[in-house]
């Protein structure tokens, strides 16, 4: 965006996503200022340009919940439409160098762009550019990426910074030896917190929902959506509050056996418990 004139003296633009002021006359003219001068505070195009960078944080907050979204549910998503959203810079921004995977599993890369016509461009795992036009491609959960370490180990190689967390994202993996009837993970049960409003405001803080007694996350892990849970308190108490047991329940509300939840499920579930129970309080003397 070009600077606009604002008042006898002065022109503003957005820098940055901020409000930036310079002079067009005088001994400072073409010189961009430090402080926004007292003559502009109300002007209107001030004002419209804080509204626009104000809807502008809105738009790529929201393209990046959106991405997160397809990268967590890993579902297929339409090549075209990520070819008709790359030009927007927020868009892009949350795109650029996720692991694509296409068709064929062995298209696997980081995205680097995408054209009118549909095609992907992407950077293998062999430092190559290739291209792919596939009708889908999916943004694969890490928990579901076999070349986890090769690709962690590439993109430090590049210095690959992800707009949307994904191949550095923490994942758990479901052990082997659960009990067949087992339904609950304690393993961040106990963290204690000066009051149930500090914990859910915590679930809150961390994009997670509050239902009830309970921290939630609804997770599409394949075929199905399942809920997990974590226990922070009755809804009114206002004592001493500790994280409880994480459980996962399908649609009809089922408590799922823990050797029923998939990866995906597994992962996110505990990824929660395990973020709700970092804000605990710690006693001193006591051991993180």
């Amino acid at each position: 965006m070009g600077w606009l004139s604002a008042g006898d003296g002065y022109e503003v633009a957005l820098v940055e996503g901020r409000v930036a002021v310079r002079a067009t006359s005088g001994r400072s003219a073409g010189r961009q200022l430090k402080t926004l001068p007292r003559a502009l505070k109300g002007h209107p195009e001030v004002d419209r340009l804080r509204r626009f960078a104000e809807w502008l944080e809105r738009h790529a907050a929201s393209c990046v919940a959106q991405v997160d979204a397809w990268m967590v549910s890993s579902l297929p998503v339409p090549t075209g439409l990520l070819a008709r959203v790359w030009p927007d810079e927020a868009w892009q921004s949350a795109l650029r160098d996720l692991v694509v995977v296409g068709d064929d599993p062995d298209d696997v890369g980081f995205l680097r762009g995408a054209t009118d016509t549909g095609e992907l461009r992407l950077v293998n795992l062999d430092g190559e550019t290739v291209r792919i036009a596939p009708r889908t491609v999916t943004l694969p959960h890490p928990a579901l990426l076999p070349d986890l370490d090769d690709l962690r180990e590439f993109a430090a190689e590049l210095g690959i910074v992800q707009g949307v967390e994904q191949i550095h994202r923490a994942i758990w993996r479901r052990p082997d030896d659960l009990r067949p009837k087992a339904t609950e993970v304690k393993e961040f049960a106990g963290g204690s917190f000066r009051s149930r409003f500090a914990l859910a405001a915590r679930a809150s803080s961390l994009g997670y929902g509050v239902s009830g007694g309970y921290a939630t996350s609804r997770i599409r892990d394949g075929v199905r959506t399942v809920d997990a849970s974590v226990w922070i308190g009755e809804p009114y108490w206002d004592g001493d509050s500790e994280t409880g047991a994480l459980t996962w329940q399908d649609q009809d509300g089922r408590a799922l056996p823990l050797v029923e939840v998939g990866p995906v499920a597994w992962s996110e579930g505990m990824r929660m418990a395990a973020a709700l129970y970092a804000g605990r309080v710690i006693e001193e003397g006591k051991n993180a």
